[in-house]
């Protein structure tokens, strides 16, 4: 399936969804660059999919009016897309007035699957086909091999990927990968500890392998484009995923936020207090990872069954300690929690809001909100937003 040629420049980028998931031009990204004349034309093809997208089925009409767009360019534009099997026609509109009915159309959503990986799991990594409206129709798993092992690690990934494939049912638009780790935008994982990888080319060696579309994402980042999109997050948030390790995706006045070493959210790796603690996978003493992973908070509360409700506790006042500067820096609105439900609600939610307000400053963030997430699947429902973006221009 040829490219779009990427996100739109000059209007709002919106990871949103559409069809029975119609989730409306509201939730958009942000883009601050504006639109060249030689990349107009690229700017109105993801206009038209975007657009369909989040409304779901319409006539060309229609989408001439939503869009702006003449009705001769999109007649060309759709035309393209039906020969590309990227739109369908459904139809006519039922009308009662005079003339011909509109022919309604909408992006072939029955006709393309997206394979979603997550390896963020403790003990398995997980895999599914996904509609394009991020369900999950065919779901897998792989176990994670027990040491840190690069070359293990990959093989794993691969063979979840074929088996998923060869699940798949009509064509794949591409395949999204969330990993932990520092992430590049090119899908080179820097430093992924807990995988074995350092500078490891894993988007362009899958690519290679499975002869698909590929795109690699840090996990939490890819949770929080699946937070926003289906979740209704707010538009200055943190997602905090917990799970092997810890890591945060952020969103700032609706733009998603990497920085410079394409590092940002790595909130694992800070020392949190000055009384030392477990030993990181790092070689550190006390960092965030090695209080909250949910590998370290269950073999805590299975030595210590009696103190369960205090190590949650400890766990969740730490973690407040440790994200209350950063919500005092970028003024955010809200904070979202995704791992386990049975850790993370109750006394370590509790822990964690009280610390929060502790912590921040003359009543100001009094109204942070601080909740779990709601959403199953969010890494895997996040991979499929990223396909989406980078194949069709959908965002």
């Amino acid at each position: 399936m040829p490219e779009t040629g990427g996100t739109p420049q000059s209007e709002p980028v919106d990871y949103t969804g559409g069809g029975q998931h119609a989730f409306g031009p509201d939730r958009h990204l942000r883009s601050r660059t504006k639109v060249l004349p030689e990349q107009a034309r690229a700017h109105n093809r993801a206009l038209v999919l975007q657009t369909l997208y989040h409304a779901g089925s319409m006539s060309r009409a229609d989408l001439s009016r939503e869009t702006g767009l003449t009705r001769v360019t999109i007649s060309d534009l759709v035309a393209e897309f039906i020969a590309d099997s990227i739109i369908v026609e459904l139809g006519v509109r039922e009308t009662s007035g005079p003339g011909k009915p509109p022919i309604l159309i909408d992006i072939d959503r029955l006709g393309h699957q997206i394979i979603g990986l997550d390896l963020s799991g403790t003990d398995v990594f997980r895999g599914a086909v996904l509609s394009l409206d991020g369900d999950v129709i065919e779901a897998r798993e792989i176990a994670r091999p027990e040491r840190a092992d690069g070359t293990a690690v990959y093989a794993a990934v691969v063979q979840l990927s074929r088996e998923l494939i060869a699940a798949s049912t009509t064509t794949l638009l591409g395949v999204g990968v969330g990993t932990p780790g520092v992430v590049r935008p090119d899908g080179m994982v820097l430093n992924a500890p807990n995988l074995g990888w350092v500078d490891f080319p894993l988007e362009s060696r899958l690519h290679d392998d499975l002869a698909l579309p590929v795109l690699v994402r840090n996990d939490a980042n890819a949770a929080v484009l699946a937070e926003y999109t289906f979740g209704r997050a707010r538009a200055d948030f943190m997602l905090i995923k917990i799970g092997i390790g810890v890591g945060a995706g952020l969103l700032s006045d609706a733009q998603p936020m990497l920085g410079g070493r394409f590092a940002a959210g790595e909130i694992g790796h800070v020392v949190v207090g000055t009384d030392g603690g477990p030993r990181c996978i790092c070689g550190n003493e006390g960092c965030l990872e090695a209080w909250l992973s949910a590998a370290r908070l269950r073999d805590e509360i299975g030595a210590r069954p009696d103190d369960r409700d205090e190590i949650l506790r400890d766990a969740g006042a730490r973690m407040a300690i440790a994200i209350a500067p950063i919500i005092g820096a970028l003024d955010l609105s809200e904070i979202v929690l995704s791992g386990p439900v049975d850790l993370l609600e109750g006394p370590f939610l509790d822990a964690a809001a009280t610390t929060l307000r502790e912590r921040t400053s003359g009543g100001a963030f009094d109204d942070v909100v601080i909740r779990l997430t709601a959403q199953e699947d969010i890494v895997l429902r996040g991979t499929a937003v990223m396909v989406l973006s980078g194949q069709l221009g959908v965002s």
